[in-house]
C-alpha cells in the first residue's frame, strides 16, 4: 500500500490512523464533555484526543487534589462530619485548586464547540485519509469492533478497552493511574479482607483520599471506550463506502426492470 502524504489541496482530514492509535473528528455533546472535566480535570480533553493538556490536567488535579485533601474532605461532608472537614482541608492548596479546575470545564467546552465547527467543515470536504499503519513496533488499521467488549474490558480492567480498539496513549495513561489508584487506595487489600467477613478492618484499612479517583477513573474508561469503538465504526463504513464509490460506481451494471 502506498504511504500516505497529506497535500495543500486538502485543508482538513477528519481522521488520522498511525500506530499509536486513530486520531478522529466527530460531533460530541460540549456539555457531556464539560462534565466529565468537572468529574475530573484533563478528562474531557482525552476525550478530545488533546493528550498534552489533558495529561497536564490530570496530573494537576493528583497533585492538588492529594495536597489539600478534596477528597478526604469530600468523604467527611458526605457522612455529616462538616467540622472535620473544614479541619482536614487545605486552603492554600484548595484555592489554588478551583482556577484550574473552572479553567478546565470552560476549555474543554470551548474546544468541543471549535471541533464540531471543524467537523463539519472536514465531513463536507472529505479529503482521504489514510486507513492502515504499519511500523516496527506496531500495526493498525480501520475495523469494525464491538461497544459492548470494549465497555466490558474496561469493567474488568481499566484501559484494557483503550488497548481494544488500539487507543494506545489513551490506555497506557488509564492504566498506569488505575495501579497507582489500586495501590495507594489499599482497594485490593480492603475486597481481601470483605470475603474473609472482616468488615471493621476492610473499613480502616482503604484510603479515602487515594480511593474517591476510583469511580471517576473506571467511568471515564468505560465512556470512552464505547464512545470511540462507536465512532471507529462509523469512520471504518465511511471510509469504506467512499472507496468503493471511487473504485467500483463507475462499473456498476444496470439491471433492467421488468415490465
Amino acid at each position: 500500500m502506498e504511504n500516505f502524504h497529506p497535500t495543500n489541496d486538502e485543508r482538513r482530514f477528519k481522521a488520522y490512523v498511525s500506530v499509536l492509535g486513530t486520531t478522529q473528528l466527530h460531533l460530541r455533546n460540549p456539555y457531556v464533555v464539560a462534565w466529565w472535566s468537572a468529574t475530573m480535570p484533563g478528562f474531557g480533553h482525552l476525550l478530545l484526543s488533546k493528550y498534552l493538556r489533558g495529561f497536564a490536567l490530570f496530573l494537576w488535579e493528583i497533585l492538588v487534589n492529594n495536597m489539600a485533601n478534596i477528597n478526604h474532605a469530600i468523604v467527611y461532608t458526605f457522612t455529616g462530619n462538616f467540622a472535620m472537614a473544614k479541619e482536614v482541608i487545605d486552603p492554600k492548596w484548595m484555592l489554588l485548586y478551583i482556577p484550574v479546575y473552572m479553567f478546565a470545564i470552560w476549555d474543554s467546552y470551548r474546544s468541543t464547540i471549535d471541533m464540531n465547527r471543524v467537523f463539519i467543515l472536514a465531513e463536507r470536504e472529505n479529503a482521504d485519509f489514510n486507513s492502515y499503519a504499519i511500523g516496527s513496533v506496531e500495526i493498525n488499521y480501520l475495523d469494525k469492533r464491538r461497544p459492548i467488549m470494549a465497555v466490558l474490558w474496561s469493567i474488568f480492567t481499566p484501559g484494557l478497552g483503550q488497548l481494544y480498539i488500539h487507543r494506545v496513549l489513551a490506555a497506557i495513561l488509564v492504566l498506569s493511574f488505575m495501579i497507582v489508584f489500586v495501590c495507594c487506595s489499599h482497594v485490593l487489600v480492603a475486597i481481601h479482607l470483605l470475603f474473609l467477613g472482616e468488615i471493621e478492618q476492610a473499613t480502616q484499612v482503604i484510603d479515602p483520599q487515594w480511593f474517591l479517583f476510583i469511580p471517576s477513573h473506571m467511568g471515564f474508561a468505560a465512556y470512552d471506550a464505547y464512545v470511540n469503538t462507536v465512532e471507529n465504526n462509523k469512520l471504518y463504513e465511511s471510509e469504506q463506502r467512499k472507496f468503493l464509490n471511487k473504485k467500483y460506481q463507475e462499473y456498476r451494471v444496470e439491471i433492467p426492470q421488468k415490465t
